[in-house]
C-alpha cells in the first residue's frame, strides 16, 4: 500500500520541477540594456546616470571608484570627489538573471579652499583656529618633551609658523616643544590637505603633520583612525613617512610607506593627502608616498581634525644626540580643499 502512495507523490514533484513553477529557471533575463551619463558642466563632480533594460527589476551601479549603489528605477546621480576617468559598470537584474554594460565617464572636479592658515600675522597662532595639547608623560611613545603654548615654543615670525623644541629643564622634562590642533575648532570629512613646511635636522627630532578622528574621546585610539600626512625623523634625514593607523594596523604594524626626497631640512616642500570615500593618498611634492583603498570597514569616513607637532626622542624618534639642543619645524601654510 505504501508503495502505491509514494509513486504518485514522486510524479507530482517531478512535474512541478519541469513546469518551472519554482521561479528560478523560468525567469526571463533582462535584455537591451542602455546606459547614458550626463556630466554636470559646473565641475562639481555630479554625474546623472540613466540605465534602462527590458524586463529589469533593479540596476546596480559600480561607479568605478569602489562605490556602489542599487536602484529600481535606473536613475541615479552620483558626485565624484576627484577628477578622473572612471569605468562605470551597470548591471540590470531580474531574479537570478542579469546583463551588464560598462561605459567610461570623465569628470573634472574643482576643489575650493574651505579652511587655511597662512601664518602671516606675527605673534601667537590664531586662537580661533588652533588649540594645544599640553604637558609631558611621554605621549604614549616615551617622548621626552613637555608641550607648552609659550612663545618660546610656538610663534609666527616672518610669515611662517615656527614650532621649536628646546633642551631645558621644565617641570621634570628635559625638552619643551609645542603641539597645535584644530580639535573643536575645525573638523572635516574628505578633501585635500596641503602644508608647505621645512623640517628640523637634529638626531632625535620627530616632526609631524597629521590628523586624528574627531571621535577619539568616545572610541579611543586607534579606533578613531589616524592619518600621518608627514613624519620625519632627524636620524633619517630626507626620508618622509606617510602612514595610516587603525584597528589591526597601528603602532609598529601601521599601514604606511616612505619616500626619500632632497633638502627636507633646508628647503620648503609640500606635504599633502587626498582623502575620499574610496581612497586615501599621501604625497610629497605631488609624488605618492602611500595609497590605501578606503571603505566602510576602516575608520576614515567621519570627521577628523589637524595636528602639527615636534616631538623629541621616543620609541619612533629614537635617542636624542647629546649635541642636539632642539630643533624647529617651519610651516609656511596649511590648507584644506573640498
Amino acid at each position: 500500500m505504501l508503495t502505491y502512495i509514494l509513486m504518485p507523490l514522486l510524479a507530482l514533484f517531478t512535474s512541478c520541477g519541469k513546469d518551472g513553477s519554482d521561479g528560478g529557471s523560468a525567469t526571463t533575463a533582462p535584455t537591451n540594456l542602455t546606459v547614458s551619463a550626463v556630466v554636470n558642466t559646473d565641475n562639481s563632480g555630479n554625474v546623472a546616470f540613466t540605465a534602462a533594460a527590458t524586463n529589469a527589476s533593479t540596476y546596480e551601479f559600480d561607479f568605478g571608484n569602489g562605490q556602489f549603489q542599487t536602484v529600481p528605477s535606473g536613475l541615479v546621480t552620483y558626485r565624484y570627489p576627484a577628477s578622473g576617468t572612471y569605468m562605470v559598470k551597470v548591471t540590470a537584474k531580474k531574479g537570478s538573471q542579469s546583463i551588464n554594460k560598462t561605459i567610461a565617464v570623465t569628470v573634472t572636479v574643482t576643489q575650493n579652499m574651505v579652511w587655511s592658515d597662512e601664518f602671516n600675522t606675527p605673534g601667537a597662532p590664531d586662537p580661533a583656529k588652533w588649540g594645544y595639547d599640553l604637558g609631558a608623560g611621554g605621549w604614549g611613545n616615551a617622548e621626552l618633551q613637555n608641550y607648552t603654548s609659550r612663545p618660546e615654543n610656538v610663534i609666527i615670525e616672518g610669515g611662517v609658523l615656527k614650532i621649536k623644541s628646546i633642551r631645558e629643564s621644565f617641570n621634570g622634562s628635559i625638552f619643551t616643544s609645542a603641539r597645535l590642533k584644530t580639535q573643536g575648532k575645525f573638523e572635516f570629512k574628505y578633501g585635500k590637505v596641503e602644508a608647505r613646511a621645512k623640517l628640523p635636522a637634529g638626531v632625535g627630532t620627530w616632526a609631524a603633520i597629521w590628523a586624528l578622528g574627531a571621535d577619539i574621546s568616545t572610541v579611543g585610539w586607534p579606533a578613531c583612525g589616524e592619518i600621518d600626512i608627514m613624519e620625519h625623523l632627524g636620524r633619517e634625514i630626507n626620508k618622509i613617512y606617510g602612514t595610516l593607523h587603525y584597528p589591526g594596523h597601528s603602532g609598529g604594524s601601521a599601514d604606511g610607506n616612505t619616500r626619500v626626497i632632497s633638502n627636507a631640512t633646508t628647503e620648503f616642500h609640500i606635504y599633502s593627502t587626498e582623502w575620499t570615500a574610496s581612497e586615501i593618498k599621501i604625497l610629497v611634492d605631488g609624488l605618492v608616498v602611500h595609497t590605501v583603498p578606503n571603505s566602510p570597514a576602516i575608520p576614515f569616513n567621519h570627521n577628523f581634525f589637524l595636528i602639527m607637532n615636534l616631538a623629541m626622542g621616543g620609541n619612533f624618534g629614537g635617542p636624542v644626540d647629546a649635541g642636539v639642543n632642539g630643533g624647529t619645524m617651519e610651516v609656511d601654510y596649511i590648507r584644506v580643499y573640498q
